[in-house]
């Protein structure tokens, strides 16, 4: 029988660490494949964390940007809002003259936060708290000027019926004062009138002087002058004072005789005048006048015609005949 049908005792102890070796090679082995894995899960973990960083990082970038966005808007529209305001009201005053200078102190503030790059979180919660207050302050002028506009239309319309009724007031003033001045006219009219003098009695008596003595005479012949006399009758009306009385002595043939003057009568006429008589009359009294006239040569026969007037109107009249001398000349 053949040796090597058996084993031996060296041969099984090189079996034995054979085994062994294999064992420990596939420990090795394993060991390193973990490693390998292990090193691979935390690379894919650690590029996770770092890829969700990174997303949070954008996320918040992208955030911050937008906000950003969003209350520049907001700004540009408030500040339109307030350029209107403070443009289609140029003329402020007083209270809102100090609204209006806090509104561009605000609009200054949040715009220089606004318009930097790069805004923190605090500078947008602050831009945002400005933009707040902003808004009220616009709101609150707006809501004033409005009310100023409302107050002022009321005033317009309050004028113009102030306007109105001082031109009917004016016009009605204008239209009494017009008929108080033609009353005035008319009483002055009628004062004008009634206080024109009025003679009474005309009397013309042809005188015959003979040296110192006067005689009466109705030829013509024998007449060297005139002499005429009449009353002014008593006038409540007329005042105190020297009244002008104007007397026309006609010839028979109807001419004037020798003019001393002219005066318009109350129907527009030019008329000469033989004589002015001044008379001192006073109120309410009866005033005797008298006068001589003579003609420039002698006296003719016939019929003379005197005209007595007083403040352009006729006031009396009288006639007076003188006959032809008788054949024996009396």
């Amino acid at each position: 029988m053949n040796n090597n049908q058996y084993p031996n005792a060296s041969s099984g102890k090189n079996e034995s660490s054979s085994k062994a070796s294999k064992n420990d090679n596939k420990k090795i082995i394993y060991l390193l494949l973990f490693a390998l894995i292990g090193s691979w899960v935390y690379f894919i973990i650690d590029k996770n964390k770092v890829k969700e960083e990174r997303t949070v990082f954008i996320e918040r970038i992208s955030k911050d940007s937008l906000d950003q966005a969003v209350l520049k808007s907001q700004f540009d529209l408030l500040t339109i809002k307030a350029d209107s305001i403070t443009t289609n009201n140029q003329q402020l005053q007083g209270a809102l003259v100090e609204k209006n200078n806090d509104i561009q102190k605000l609009k200054s503030s949040i715009s220089s936060i606004l318009s930097k790059k790069k805004v923190s979180d605090a500078e947008l919660k602050e831009a945002k708290k400005q933009l707040g207050e902003l808004q009220s302050k616009i709101e609150a002028l707006y809501a004033q000027v409005e009310a100023l506009k409302a107050e002022n239309k009321q005033l317009t319309v309050s004028n113009d019926q102030l306007t109105n009724d001082k031109k009917q007031l004016t016009e009605e003033k204008g239209a009494l004062e017009n008929n108080l001045n033609k009353t005035k006219e008319e009483k002055a009219k009628v004062e004008d009138i009634a206080s024109t003098l009025h003679a009474s009695g005309i009397n013309i008596a042809a005188i015959n002087l003979r040296g110192t003595k006067e005689k009466e005479t109705s030829t013509a012949k024998k007449a060297d002058y005139f002499r005429v006399s009449f009353n002014i009758d008593e006038n409540r009306i007329t005042p105190t004072g020297t009244k002008p009385i104007m007397v026309c002595i006609f010839y028979p043939d109807g001419s004037i005789s020798q003019s001393s003057g002219s005066f318009t009568d109350r129907e527009g006429n030019n008329k000469q005048y033989t004589n002015k008589v001044d008379v001192n009359y006073e109120t309410g009294k009866v005033i005797p006048v008298s006068f001589n006239w003579k003609p420039g040569n002698k006296f003719d026969q016939g019929e003379y015609r005197i005209e007595v007037y007083n403040n352009g109107f006729k006031i009396g009249e009288a006639r007076k005949l003188l006959k032809k001398s008788s054949f024996l000349g009396l």
